[in-house]
């Protein structure tokens, strides 16, 4: 099952267990049971402190396999064989029950021991899916510290009529005691401050009690990362707010060429760029959503960024970075049906619709290449293009066309998403070549028609460009003093993780000359 590579680096990292460790697998006569042995068993031929034992007995999901420790019967669980991204949950799992300390923050560490009520968590993934580790680890981590917490991740590519069942049509899907709790990624602190209800107004608090910045950052994409580090290096006060560490890159799958990196994965990018913020001085504020800024009164004065949960920062000069975000159809059903047959990410949700008919709407590069993705997992692939002709590369649009199971429609605009309540069940659009109205009866609907920049908070306070780009100059300055700006959610051209980085250092260097020109750094 897992290659020699694989098994040496599991060795390495299970000689760090303390406790013995005991996997509980409940099996039945498939293929995907005969994996899981097979897996289980390489597990622990790795490390004399697991043993594994077979209970079929037991009514839970088969196959899936408990990680415990011996005398007990809770902990976390797993249906279907974690490999692809989940491996890393996995791992993990295994050294947290073997008693291998956390990372997290010690005082969220406490909070989750806190928790008071019993909460059972489910969460549906699939192997592909790159949000969905943070997930499973997150509620995994929950498990372990709580006894009152239990959590099964199941991988819905194995459990089918489940998918359908509970209609998952986007992972990861978690479900708490049985109702729907969230979907999509989701940050171990965001889990914890829904189930925690006084968590906001403590955060609040906390970010209300802080002296104010030489430099704060809001957004913590590779604009302000970079401006982090850049500013941080000068020797200022320097803070980052974001809404969730790593931006866009979060999402990405796949990152080539950013210098010196041939190729990486996003989320892998966006935790280095936070090891590498994390080395300095830097006091980040993660789910932290911005709602206003405020302009400085006076010259020199501070300005003041206001928040979601009613917190606010004040600092001597302000960096925005807060990136651009996923652009909608904007037509009837699309919200009604999002997450239940609406979709952006080919690569974590396009196994739900295996065997199926989807559409994908967008005929650039990102619309392309996610219907070749998918033209291999489901059983027919629309692709909708409002302009006369694909806008993609020469060579995506020759792969696309080879594909037997593809259709292109071009002058097609998209004017509805149709569904039955609960789940979509095909969309309508009219030929804008003849202006006539077509529907189409299918099951899913990737919308792959480019970004918007996030600067609705910033409408009436920085000039903004009429594609709502926050307008700056060559050295990243806006329109209002002390305030700069960086990365997607600018007028500078080609939106690109290289440029966005260049831009960070770059404004975080043109706000030290502003504060070094204006008033003595704090």
């Amino acid at each position: 099952m897992l290659d020699d590579n694989l098994k040496t680096q599991l060795k390495a990292y299970l000689e760090r267990l303390q406790r013995p460790v005991e996997l509980v697998a409940t099996l039945d006569d498939s293929a995907t049971s005969n994996e899981l042995r097979e897996l289980l068993q390489d597990i622990r031929a790795q490390s004399d402190k697991i043993t594994v034992v077979e209970n079929n007995a037991l009514d839970v999901r088969k196959p899936s396999f408990l990680i415990t420790n011996p005398g007990q019967d809770s902990g976390v669980r797993f249906a279907g064989v974690p490999l692809g991204h989940e491996f890393t949950s996995l791992v993990l799992a295994l050294l947290q029950v073997g008693g291998h300390p956390s990372k997290e923050a010690a005082d969220l560490l406490e909070q989750i021991k806190a928790l008071e009520g019993d909460f059972h968590f489910e969460t549906y993934y699939s192997l592909s899916c790159h949000n969905c580790p943070d997930v499973v680890q997150a509620l995994n981590l929950m498990s372990v510290l709580n006894p009152r917490i239990t959590h099964t991740a199941i991988d819905g590519g194995v459990f089918q009529k489940e998918i359908e069942a509970r209609e998952v049509m986007g992972v990861p899907t978690v479900f708490l005691n049985g109702e729907r709790f969230g979907q999509g990624r989701m940050e171990l602190a965001e889990v914890v401050a829904k189930l925690d209800t006084g968590a906001g107004a403590r955060d609040a608090a906390r970010l209300n009690a802080k002296e104010p910045f030489d430099v704060l950052i809001v957004g913590g994409g590779p604009a302000g990362a970079a401006a982090a580090v850049y500013a941080a290096r000068k020797g200022i006060r320097t803070g980052v707010a974001a809404e969730r560490f790593g931006g866009q890159v979060l999402d990405t799958v796949g990152i080539d060429n950013f210098l010196s990196v041939q190729h990486t994965e996003g989320p892998q990018f966006a935790a280095a760029m936070e090891r590498h913020v994390r080395d300095y001085e830097v006091d980040i504020m993660n789910l932290q959503r911005a709602t206003a800024l405020v302009p400085a009164s006076t010259e020199g004065g501070l300005i003041e960024v206001q928040f979601e949960n009613g917190a606010s920062l004040k600092s001597r000069t302000v960096i925005v970075s807060t990136g651009a975000r996923w652009r909608n159809m904007n037509v009837p059903g699309e919200e009604e049906y999002r997450t239940k047959g609406v979709t952006n990410c080919p690569h974590c949700d396009g196994p739900l619709f295996k065997g199926k008919h989807v559409a994908v709407i967008g005929g650039g590069n990102s619309g392309v290449e996610a219907a070749i993705d998918l033209a291999g997992v489901v059983a027919r692939v629309t692709v909708l293009e409002f302009a006369p002709e694909l806008k993609a590369d020469a060579v995506l649009q020759r792969k696309l066309l080879s594909m037997p199971n593809v259709t292109v429609i071009t002058n097609a605009q998209t004017t509805q998403v149709v569904g039955d309540g609960s789940k979509v069940t095909g969309l309508n659009y009219t030929d804008r070549a003849t202006g006539e109205a077509q529907d189409i009866a299918l099951e899913g609907i990737f919308v792959q028609i480019g970004l918007l920049p996030s600067t609705d908070w910033l409408k009436g306070t920085v000039e903004l460009s009429r594609f709502g780009e926050v307008q700056i100059d060559g050295h990243g300055r806006t329109d209002v003093p002390g305030v700069f700006a960086a990365g997607d959610c600018t007028t500078v051209p080609f939106k690109q993780i290289v440029i966005a980085a260049g831009d960070g250092a770059k404004a975080a260097l043109s706000a030290f000359d502003h504060l070094i020109r204006t008033t003595a750094p704090a």
